[in-house]
């Protein structure tokens, strides 16, 4: 198999990531479009709003447990392998949907593509991080996010064109495409290395050297490819020497801070769910409908506007993520997503109670829709998920991404799960909710969560650490390391 070398092997990670997030970005769309169109409602028997709900949901729960099983097995299989077995299982999960004819056999489909998703969404963050320069790595990670919401654009449109045939293939057609993105991904992972982290992590250091000159041929001299290898050999032996790697270590507070890295790489993941982003991605047709009083088909439109806006503007972090940096960017736009919700409480209410400006209210409040998701895309989506893979100690990279993963899945299950209950019951005291919790991230954010914008992912370990002057006899050799670790601290 030929061997890609520089900007050919940093495109093809890059191509293999972006194709894995456009495949989940396809995936959170897919369903809610279609468990509405009387094709799929006649297909399996006009099933009830609580079974329509589960078996949108139930893909979480697969994701879920995918990234529990990445956690346990993934590090042993590296980052190449896990996101192969992964496709894998997604495109026999697909298969299993679109040849469904009873609501059992859909949903087996629906938890086989969820496991596999899981195994893909907690690997390629990390692949992208490890291989990608750290002067770009926050482009390198939103341009993943553009495709996602480019998945998520495709199937809402996709779907839309489908809405109005009747027969069984208007479901089948755009579950089955899926699998034009994932086939891809497996010719790809042919021609694309194991990263050199994770082969120096795990003995095999000529192996790391090697891709590491290939990776940066012509870029580079070679006596600084050298450097930045035995810094990787350097960082692998301390944490070894600290003892991070084991499950125990993921929660102990070792001298580079294994524990309290595990939690922020957790927390940003479970913040960014709770915040309410899914509530309206899945179910924005229903909140237009039920919150702003639009009509089914101007909710349908409104909806797919929604997420081309979405697209578009996950565009902009692409300029600032790398210049202003990840803490800027979260602290800013959430505060924006906790005003935005707060106002759209107070224009729901006055729709609710159809008072004499409710036709005002309710233009206003589609267009809170639009800031919210704007402000999400910019801040919120363009860093949570880079900043878990920066954040973790190299030995147990995967094993901490896919359990913070695990924890955003878990908790876009339950986003998904009472959203709906909490529109019809409380209505507009829903975005009262997600006001105080986006709210309560901001300053959480603001004290625990340092800044890691061009930082090389093994001076990571020297920010918590506390290395910031050079330091000889500790527990690194000498780095001029400075300058940038004072830039990372919050």
């Amino acid at each position: 198999m030929m061997k890609l070398k520089g900007n050919a092997l940093l495109a093809a990670v890059t191509a293999v990531t972006a194709l894995g997030f456009l495949q989940i970005g396809f995936d959170i769309g897919l369903m809610g479009g279609l468990v509405n169109q009387r094709a799929f409602i006649g297909t399996f028997n006009s099933p009830s709003p609580t079974i329509l709900g589960f078996i949108v949901s139930i893909m979480e729960v697969g994701a879920f447990f995918g990234s529990i099983s990445n956690a346990i097995l993934g590090e042993w299989m590296g980052r190449k392998k896990s996101i192969g077995l992964g496709v894998i299982v997604m495109i026999l999960g697909s298969l299993l949907q679109a040849t469904a004819y009873h609501r059992s056999h859909l949903i087996v489909g629906r938890i086989v593509t969820g496991f596999g998703l899981g195994i893909v969404n907690s690997t390629t963050p990390v692949m992208q991080a490890e291989f990608s320069p750290k002067a770009m790595r926050g482009l390198y990670v939103c341009m993943q996010l553009t495709t996602l919401n480019l998945g998520t654009l495709l199937v809402y449109w996709i779907d839309y064109g489908f809405s109005t045939h009747v027969n069984s293939y208007a479901w089948r057609v755009p579950i089955i495409l899926q699998c034009a993105f994932l086939l891809p991904m497996l010719i790809l992972l042919l021609y694309v290395d194991e990263t050199p982290r994770w082969l120096a992590a795990h003995d095999r250091q000529n192996d790391a050297l090697e891709v590491l000159r290939r990776l940066n041929n012509g870029k580079i001299p070679d006596s600084e490819v050298v450097t930045i290898y035995e810094d990787i050999l350097r960082t692998v032996s301390v944490e070894q020497a600290v003892g991070a790697g084991s499950w125990k270590d993921l929660l102990k507070n070792d001298k580079i801070q294994s524990q309290r890295r595990f939690f922020i790489a957790c927390a940003i993941q479970m913040f960014q769910q709770l915040g309410g982003i899914n509530a309206i991605i899945y179910y924005s047709g229903t909140i237009f409908q039920k919150s702003v009083g639009f009509s089914p088909h101007m909710s349908s439109l409104m909806s797919g506007f929604l997420q081309t806006w979405m697209f578009l503007a996950s565009f902009i972090p692409w300029l600032l993520i790398d210049r202003i940096g990840r803490r800027r960017l979260l602290l800013s736009m959430i505060s924006l997503m906790a005003a935005v919700m707060a106002v759209q409480s107070a224009l729901v209410r006055q729709i609710e109670n159809d008072t004499n400006i409710s036709h005002v209210c309710g233009i206003a409040a589609a267009a809170m829709l639009f800031v919210f998701e704007g402000a999400f895309t910019i801040g919120f989506q363009a860093t949570v998920w880079v900043y878990p893979s920066e954040i973790l100690p190299l030995r147990f990279r995967q094993r901490g991404s896919a359990i913070s993963t695990a924890a955003n899945w878990i908790c876009n299950y339950i986003i998904v799960q009472i959203t709906l209950p909490a529109v019809s019951n409380i209505g507009w005291k829903t975005y009262i909710i997600f006001a105080i919790l986006n709210a309560l991230w901001v300053p959480i954010i603001f004290f625990f969560f340092p800044e890691t914008k061009g930082l090389q992912l093994e001076n990571v370990d020297r920010l918590f650490a506390g290395q910031v002057e050079n330091v000889t006899g500790g527990l690194f050799d000498p780095k001029n390391t400075r300058e940038e670790l004072e830039m990372a601290r919050p």
